[in-house]
């Protein structure tokens, strides 16, 4: 014996699909968005936020400004820095 209301389906049956409808929309343009905000954030992003921050000399040069460092260690910490810098760029070779 069949149990069904022939061709027509019921008002749950509209529910149910129109829900599952609605979800799976709203599934598509979340994965979207997501995709999007995540090739945005390894685009240009992330470079403009490297590029603002400040090199090691300029932070140095921001202590001395308010006071948190002396003139004689401002220049020991900036000649080691200017030290440290020439060691990297140019290795010495063997």
């Amino acid at each position: 014996m069949m149990y069904w209301w022939g061709n027509q389906m019921t008002a749950w049956g509209w529910v149910l699909m129109s829900v599952s409808s609605v979800a799976f929309w709203a599934l598509v343009i979340a994965v979207i968005v997501a995709l999007g905000r995540y090739l945005r954030i390894g685009g240009t992003d992330r470079r403009a936020e490297q590029s603002a921050r400040p090199s090691p000399e300029q932070l140095l040069a921001e202590r001395y400004a308010r006071g948190e460092i002396d003139e004689a260690e401002y220049l020991r910490r900036l000649d080691t820095l200017e030290g440290a810098a020439g060691d990297w760029r140019s290795p010495s070779r063997p």
